[in-house]
């Protein structure tokens, strides 16, 4: 699964990056998070036909959503917690994913996410003792983690209250590779540069080729500090090397 990761580029960054073409996220800008939970506010990359120009072409937009899918009939948002991620073998019939995924796909960026490994020690009262990792871009650049995003409405407000609608979304996960694999047996689906487009087209309805093992990834991982186990702690230093000076 993927449980955090770490967002720290800044919003003009991503527009550039993602070659973004309306900032949705204008009014709500996020700092960086090296520490990035699930319920917290995300940037997303989308697709969407504008609704002044509903005969238009899809727009790549930058959005600002929660972490944690809350499926357009649940009655009760609190859900989104538990639908934090979505399996690839099974995303395409789920019916808490299944619609997203034919409409409402988009790509969530990180500069890397963490990952604990079980180790043979045990710790305080017998319980397993876990290293944390954190596993990221050889490269330094930016992951583009598969996601799905929905839209819930909350009936019990006026349809022209700015609350009245909440946009949530899901990391898509997958069988972890490479170095990857070597912490955990999941990691989150990513998308190539150069099938970005096809991803996020709300026009391809069957995204079926795209739900393939992950192959080569490109990742590296490096422990870091247990300071990261708590969400209250936050900033660079959660993803350094264990031990760096």
């Amino acid at each position: 699964m993927c449980g955090r990761f770490a967002s720290a580029r800044g919003k003009h960054e991503l527009l550039e990056e993602f070659e973004v073409e309306l900032d949705g996220a204008a009014d709500d800008e996020l700092g960086p998070d090296y520490n990035v939970a699930p319920t917290k506010p995300v940037y997303a990359v989308l697709s969407r036909v504008p609704k002044q120009n509903p005969e238009g072409r899809p727009v790549r937009q930058l959005r600002v959503m929660k972490w944690g899918l809350v499926p357009a009939w649940a009655k009760d948002p609190s859900i989104g917690a538990k639908m934090i991620n979505a399996r690839v073998e099974t995303v395409a019939e789920k019916p808490s994913f299944r619609k997203a995924f034919a409409q409402r796909r988009c790509l969530l960026p990180a500069d890397g996410y963490y990952e604990w490994a079980v180790l043979e020690e045990a710790g305080a009262k017998g319980r397993p003792k876990k290293q944390p990792y954190f596993i990221h871009p050889a490269d330094g650049g930016p992951m583009a983690m598969a996601g799905l995003y929905e839209f819930w409405r909350d009936r019990g407000r006026p349809e022209d209250d700015p609350l009245a609608w909440l946009t949530t979304c899901t990391i898509i996960t997958t069988s972890a590779v490479d170095e990857a694999g070597k912490v955990h047996d999941r990691m989150p689906m990513l998308i190539e540069r150069d099938r970005w487009a096809d991803w996020l087209d709300p026009g391809v309805a069957d995204a079926h080729d795209f739900l393939v093992p992950a192959g080569s990834t490109g990742l590296v991982i490096h422990p870091v500090s247990t300071a990261v186990n708590s969400v209250r702690n936050n900033g660079p230093e959660l993803i350094e090397p264990l031990g760096k000076d």
